[in-house]
C-alpha cells in the first residue's frame, strides 16, 4: 500500500483511531480508489479521537466513529435538501460512517478582511437554512442524528452526568441537584413551539467556507450535530465572535439570526428569552459533542471527558458564558 504523507496525530498519541490497523487502511485505499476508477496519490493525514481525514489528490477522505457515523449519509441529505449551502459529499459509505470529500477551499478563519458583517450574514443565512431543514427532521432523525430537543434534553444530562470520568461523586450529586432547573428551561423552550431543526453544534468561522465579498457561505462538518431546538446554534457563534470582537457583538448577531424567526408569533421579547434559554440548554448538546470519539482501550480520552464536564458545570453557573 502506497505510504502516507505527513501524518498529523495532534496531542492525542497512538490509538485513538483506527488509522494504526493495516488492514483497515488497506480497505480505504480500496473504497477510494474504487469509486474514482484511478489510483489517487494518498497525501497528509489528520488523527484525531474525532475523525479520521486522508488527503487523496484533491479530495478528503473522513471516516467518522460510531457516535458521528451519521455525518457522510447527513452531508449527502443536505445536498439534497439545501443545495448551494452545504459542502457535497462525492461519494458515502453511510454504514461504516465514511465518505469522500471535496477540498472546498479556504475557511472563513482564514478569509482576508472577514469581519462582523460577514459574522452578521453567516448567521442569517444558516437561520434561513435551519427553517428549510425542520421539514426534514424525520429524515434527518431517521439517519442517525441524535435528539437534543428540549424534551429530551434532561435525560441525555442524566446520562452525560453520570457517565463522564472526570466528575466525581460530590461533583455529580451537585450537577443532579440544580436538574429541576433544567427541566424547567426545557419545559418553557419547548412552549415556543418552534420546530426542532438541525444544529450544527460547533457553528464557527472553521466550519464554514465563503470568499470575498462574503455574501455567500458553506456550511460543513456535521459531526457534533444533533436535532434540536433550533436557537441553539447560536451558542457557539456567538462565543466565538465575540471573543475575537468583544461584547458588543452578541446583541448583533441575536439580531441578524432572529430575522428569519419573525414570523413565528412569538414577540422580540420572548424571542430573545428563547435565545437565552436555547443557548444555556445548548451546553447539554455540546457535553454530548465531546463523547462522539473512537473506542479505544482506555476509553474516552481524558482531555473530551473534561471538556464534557466543563460544558455540563457551564449549565448553572450564574455567569454562564451564554447569550
Amino acid at each position: 500500500m502506497d505510504m502516507a504523507g505527513k501524518v498529523d496525530r495532534g496531542d492525542y498519541g497512538i490509538g485513538v483511531t483506527p488509522w494504526d490497523d493495516e488492514a483497515w487502511r488497506a480497505e480505504v485505499v480500496e473504497w477510494v480508489r474504487g469509486v474514482l476508477g484511478y489510483d489517487a496519490p494518498m497525501g497528509d493525514v489528520r488523527l484525531r479521537p474525532w475523525s479520521v481525514l486522508v488527503r487523496f489528490g484533491e479530495l478528503w477522505f473522513k471516516a467518522n466513529p460510531e457516535g458521528s457515523r451519521f455525518e457522510a449519509g447527513l452531508g449527502k441529505g443536505l445536498a439534497r435538501w439545501v443545495p448551494g449551502r452545504v459542502m457535497r459529499p462525492v461519494a458515502v459509505w453511510g454504514e461504516r460512517g465514511w465518505g469522500l470529500w471535496p477540498d472546498g477551499g479556504v475557511v472563513m478563519r482564514e478569509g482576508e478582511g472577514v469581519g462582523v458583517a460577514a459574522w452578521e450574514e453567516m448567521v442569517r443565512q444558516y437561520a434561513l437554512m435551519q427553517r428549510e431543514l425542520a421539514a426534514h427532521a424525520a429524515e434527518i432523525e431517521a439517519l442517525g442524528v441524535p435528539s437534543a430537543r428540549p424534551e429530551d434534553v434532561p435525560a441525555l444530562f442524566d446520562r452525560l452526568v453520570e457517565e463522564n470520568t472526570v466528575l466525581d461523586d460530590a461533583g455529580r450529586a451537585e450537577l443532579l441537584d440544580r436538574r429541576p432547573e433544567l427541566t424547567a428551561w426545557c419545559e418553557e423552550l419547548a412552549a415556543t413551539g418552534i420546530p426542532a431543526s438541525l444544529d450544527h453544534s460547533d457553528l464557527q468561522d472553521a466550519q464554514v467556507l465563503t470568499r470575498p465579498p462574503y455574501h455567500r457561505f458553506t456550511y460543513f462538518d456535521w459531526g457534533d450535530a444533533t436535532l434540536a431546538h433550533p436557537f441553539t446554534s447560536l451558542l457557539v457563534p456567538t462565543r466565538v465572535a465575540t471573543r475575537r470582537y468583544g461584547p458588543d457583538l452578541a446583541p448583533r448577531l441575536r439580531a441578524a439570526y432572529l430575522e428569519a424567526w419573525t414570523d413565528t408569533g412569538l414577540s422580540t421579547p420572548e424571542l430573545h428569552r428563547a435565545v437565552d434559554l436555547a443557548c444555556r440548554v445548548g451546553a447539554v448538546g455540546r457535553a454530548a459533542a465531546w463523547g462522539r470519539v473512537f473506542a479505544t482501550g482506555n476509553g474516552m480520552p481524558r482531555d473530551n471527558a473534561e471538556a464534557a464536564a466543563a460544558w455540563l458545570s457551564e449549565l448553572f453557573t450564574e455567569e454562564a458564558e451564554v447569550f
